[in-house]
């Protein structure tokens, strides 16, 4: 498969303009498959707007955004808009709105590490596995694209660094490309191959430790944060299972 035909999603230029504001401009970035890309920024840097028009759900004011014919897409969003007075165990959940196999939902509960909860009802769950089975929910319609709007909100911290293993383990198993959207700058820089901040446009973008050490990333996020960074990304020299335990 040649580099182009590898692309799910490719923007060039795009911007988007509301009530003659624009939201964010001159984005240029793509995913590829089996790749992590990472928008990172602060609130109302133009993050999830990217996303929205990466996935065609906006539609530019200028500039191009292109999609992969027929392309496939798991989403979680950053919120998610359900009744829980009404009752729903997990097992329901995961084919709400889409007829989806018992052999994907099984495969997709079993990589998020959330079989244990099919009959769980979903509104007595932690942060952490409403999160998880949120992706599972994703993982089961077998996207080449997964989309994770703050994936970590109303988690714990140990249950933030089982989140981002579980997307590095998303990618290895699925290889699909992943889109993340993020704050949290700590547990993306080891979970990402690219990282692109905004703050609507793009301030700097490429590896996560090259990102960390720009002068408009210090700006943004202050020198206390990128010394941080460095630091743990010269420490975090080990990989972990999705449970959070290192791998051996």
């Amino acid at each position: 498969m040649s580099e182009n035909e590898n692309k799910l999603i490719t923007l060039k230029n795009a911007g988007v303009m509301k009530n003659r504001k624009w939201l964010v401009r001159g984005i240029t970035m793509s995913v590829s498959l089996g790749e992590i890309v990472t928008l990172i920024g602060p609130n109302g840097s133009g993050k999830t707007t990217t996303a929205k028009i990466a996935l065609g759900l906006w539609n530019v004011s200028e500039g191009i955004a292109k999609r992969k014919n027929d392309l496939r897409v798991g989403y979680v969003p950053q919120k998610l808009q359900i009744d829980w007075t009404v009752p729903i165990n997990v097992n329901r959940f995961m084919s709400l709105t889409n007829k989806i196999s018992n052999k994907n939902i099984e495969f997709a509960l079993s990589l998020t590490d959330t079989r244990h909860l099919a009959r769980e009802e979903m509104r007595g769950l932690s942060g952490g596995e409403l999160q998880r089975v949120m992706v599972a929910r994703a993982i089961a319609l077998s996207p080449q694209l997964l989309v994770l709007d703050e994936p970590v909100q109303g988690v714990d911290f140990r249950g933030e660094e089982t989140i981002y293993n579980l997307i590095e383990e998303t990618r290895k198993k699925i290889n699909c490309g992943i889109l993340l959207i993020s704050h949290d700058l700590h547990m993306v820089m080891s979970a990402t191959d690219r990282v692109f901040c905004l703050n609507g446009h793009i301030c700097c973008s490429g590896t996560p430790n090259f990102v960390a050490n720009t002068p408009e990333f210090r700006e943004l996020f202050g020198e206390r944060m990128a010394k941080s960074l460095a630091v743990y990304q010269h420490n975090h020299d080990h990989e972990h299972q999705i449970d959070g335990s290192i791998k051996k």
